[in-house]
């Protein structure tokens, strides 16, 4: 078995037990305690679990949080090579001409920065940091909607959000997710936020999850929509096979980094 399918299955696992002994997961996947232990190593560094006494635990638990997000130097640290990927994946999607939204979170700013040198259109996002990654672009108009700011992200929500954005007609929009679920859809942890991602969602000619595997299974507290109202998403090539069938059963495109 290839390392990176023992990652994915590894992953999947500890997501969904919340807790397995590293014994467990060496029978389960017929290989060694001390490979187990290696790959707990590598995907503890790309912030994809935590390794605890015996074996590992989802972050979640780990953190003894249950409806939390983690802070967002955190979040920036972790998977950041898959982040920029999926960055460089979602802007290929870009044309020149375009009216794009980019939404809030660590890998919303990755699309901004993989934006071409010379794509010149209309960005609107509620992210501070993705507006101040494209505002000294000459080519780019750069919208934002105002609004309460939340810390960590810098991120616009409340009434005038909303507003703004369901008066926008947009070509493709990316969107930030705190948790991806083939049964639950998309979720995320900020309720005043969640109504901003329905309007770009229902204004967008397409709109694109963005989710690292670590969000593959997670079901964060608020839903955002089902996975039948995005047009898909853009992931890493390890996504859950279980996941990317679902969002090909609800006529999405899963296009990997």
């Amino acid at each position: 078995m290839l390392p990176a399918e023992r990652h994915r299955r590894i992953t999947a696992a500890v997501n969904q037990a919340g807790t397995l002994s590293t014994e467990a997961l060496a029978a389960e996947l017929g290989v060694s305690a001390e490979t187990v232990r290696r790959d707990l190593a590598q995907l503890e560094s790309r912030g994809v679990l935590s390794r605890v006494h015996g074996g590992a635990a989802a972050l979640a638990v780990a953190r003894g949080l249950t409806g939390e997000e983690a802070p967002f130097a955190e979040r920036s640290a972790a998977q950041a090579d898959a982040k920029a990927a999926i960055g460089r994946a979602a802007a290929a999607l870009v044309r020149p001409g375009m009216t794009v939204v980019i939404d809030v979170g660590t890998t919303a700013v990755q699309v901004a920065r993989a934006l071409p040198a010379d794509f010149r259109g209309l960005v609107a996002t509620s992210s501070l940091l993705v507006a101040g990654e494209l505002a000294g672009r000459p080519q780019v108009e750069v919208l934002i909607p105002g609004g309460r700011v939340r810390g960590g992200d810098l991120v616009c929500s409340g009434a005038q959000a909303v507003a703004f954005f369901s008066g926008l007609h947009a070509d493709v929009a990316f969107l930030g997710s705190g948790g991806l679920d083939a049964e639950a859809g998309v979720t995320d942890f900020y309720f005043d936020e969640i109504a901003t991602k329905r309007a770009v969602i229902q204004r967008s000619v397409r709109a694109y999850v963005l989710a690292d595997t670590s969000k593959h299974g997670r079901i964060a507290p608020h839903r955002v929509c089902g996975l039948d109202e995005c047009a898909g998403v853009i992931t890493e090539p390890s996504a859950e096979p279980e996941l990317a069938a679902a969002v090909s059963r609800a006529g999405g495109t899963v296009i990997t980094a």
